[in-house]
C-alpha cells in the first residue's frame, strides 16, 4: 500500500532540492551576465583611450607602435576574459548536474566523482 507521508515527504525534499539547485543557477547566470558586462566596459573604454590616442598621433611610426600594443593588449585581455568565462561556465554545468549525480550513480550502479 502507499505510504501517503512518505510520498508526500519525499515530494516536498525533491522540491526543495529543485527550488536550491534553480537559485544557484540563477546566481551562475547573473554572475556570468555580470562578468560580460564588465568586460564589455572596459573592451569599450580601451578603444576609447585608443582612439583619443591615436588622434594625436603625429608619426606613423608611433601610431604602428601604439595600433600594435592595442592589438597585442586586447589579445591578451580576450585570452584571459575567455578563459575565465569558460571556467564560470565549467563551474555552473557542475552545478546544474550536481542534484543528478546520486540517482544516476544509483540508477548506473557506478560510483559517480563528485563535482568540487
Amino acid at each position: 500500500m502507499i505510504n501517503f507521508d512518505e510520498a508526500n515527504k519525499k515530494g516536498k525534499e525533491a522540491m526543495d532540492a529543485v527550488l536550491k539547485n534553480y537559485s544557484e543557477v540563477a546566481k551562475g547566470f547573473q554572475a556570468i551576465a555580470t562578468e560580460a558586462t564588465e568586460y564589455s566596459k572596459k573592451s569599450f573604454q580601451d578603444v576609447s583611450s585608443y582612439v583619443e590616442a591615436l588622434s594625436g598621433v603625429k608619426s606613423i611610426e608611433t601610431a604602428f607602435e601604439l595600433q600594435t600594443n592595442f592589438l597585442k593588449s586586447s589579445y591578451e585581455n580576450f585570452v584571459a576574459e575567455a578563459t575565465k568565462m569558460s571556467e564560470m561556465y565549467a563551474d555552473l554545468a557542475k552545478t546544474v548536474y550536481k542534484p543528478y549525480e546520486a540517482p544516476i550513480a544509483k540508477a548506473t550502479g557506478m560510483s559517480m566523482p563528485t563535482a568540487a
